[in-house]
């Protein structure tokens, strides 16, 4: 990778400066310990549901593994940004390299695309089990389960490797300052040296693809979820129906609702401000939040986490 310098020489650059959150000194105090908070009740969130399903047998069903498999997935997927930006924020040169950088780069995408690819599967087994309840235990086994997680495991991890690769081979030139706190594909294409129109549609179309794929088979999903949930006869099962698949779509709508704002057209000028916002709430907010919600809306995770906390 080289920059150029003003006076036309090259000379390579070491990484890039993330300027994260510019305050005062005090400010990145307060701040450090706002977020080493926050993520430490993400971890402790997210562990609890992986213990609790682990530990009761009556969670031991499709729907509560992949709830398991989520909230792994939401560790990892918070650890990939917070632990850099705690760093950052006790930093005096908030310095990153240049390999740190794109490893941020593909960690993050990479697990957030594993995340689009849950939450397709959650909604499909919600559609199973609500749509087909007498097929239900003979389609998914144990063995599909395992499959269609291993799968959006490594369709994530696939998705985006080549575009990474490829920004990463790209020339930057002048200022080595990304006004953000992660590495993000907006700031990192605005510092290279020639716009790349090919790259940036390239990028937008798999990115429309990620997210628009996915969601398109949530919303086919939860559409005939509702359509038999309104012909049932039982209020009761109507109720238990609408509250197995409440937290679900709360979730989808936070994390879709962000996610689409930035990622459909990731080189538009949005203020820098804002873009920071939407990315820490879609990065950190959702991760935090999750847990929350799936133990508030289903009575056995609640009853479980109850039991495994000694509550």
């Amino acid at each position: 990778m080289k920059v150029s310098s003003t006076t036309n020489t090259s000379s390579t650059i070491s990484g890039f400066i993330l300027l994260g959150f510019p305050c005062s000194r005090e400010g990145q105090l307060l701040l450090f310990g706002l977020f080493s908070v926050l993520y430490l009740l993400t971890l402790m969130g997210n562990g609890s549901i992986i213990c609790a399903v682990r530990w009761d047998q009556r969670l031991h069903t499709p729907m509560y593994i992949l709830l398991a498999n989520f909230s792994f997935l939401e560790i990892w997927y918070v650890t990939s940004t917070v632990p850099n930006m705690l760093a950052n924020f006790l930093s005096d040169t908030k310095v990153i390299s240049f390999s740190g950088c794109f490893l941020q780069f593909y960690f993050f995408f990479s697990l957030g695309s594993t995340e689009c690819f849950f939450l397709a599967i959650m909604a499909f087994d919600r559609y199973l089990a609500i749509c087909r309840p007498l097929h239900y235990p003979t389609i998914m086994t144990g063995r599909l389960c395992a499959r269609l997680v291993v799968s959006c495991w490594v369709l994530g991890f696939l998705w985006f490797p080549v575009p990474i690769i490829v920004i990463s081979q790209m020339s930057f030139c002048g200022s080595r300052i990304i006004d953000h706190f992660l590495c993000d594909p907006g700031p990192l294409l605005a510092l290279t040296c020639a716009r790349a129109p090919v790259m940036e549609f390239f990028w937008m179309i798999l990115s429309s693809l990620l997210l628009f794929i996915p969601f398109f088979c949530i919303m086919g999903s939860y559409t005939l979820v509702l359509r038999a949930v309104l012909r049932a006869p039982s209020a009761a099962g109507r109720r238990k129906a609408f509250s197995t698949c409440g937290s679900h779509l709360a979730v989808v709508s936070l994390f879709y609702g962000s996610v689409m704002v930035m990622y459909l057209s990731p080189t538009s000028e949005h203020e820098s401000g804002m873009q920071k916002m939407v990315t820490l709430f879609y990065s950190v907010g959702t991760p935090l939040i999750n847990p929350v919600i799936y133990s508030l809306r289903n009575k056995d995770m609640k009853c479980a986490l109850q039991k495994f906390l000694g509550i």
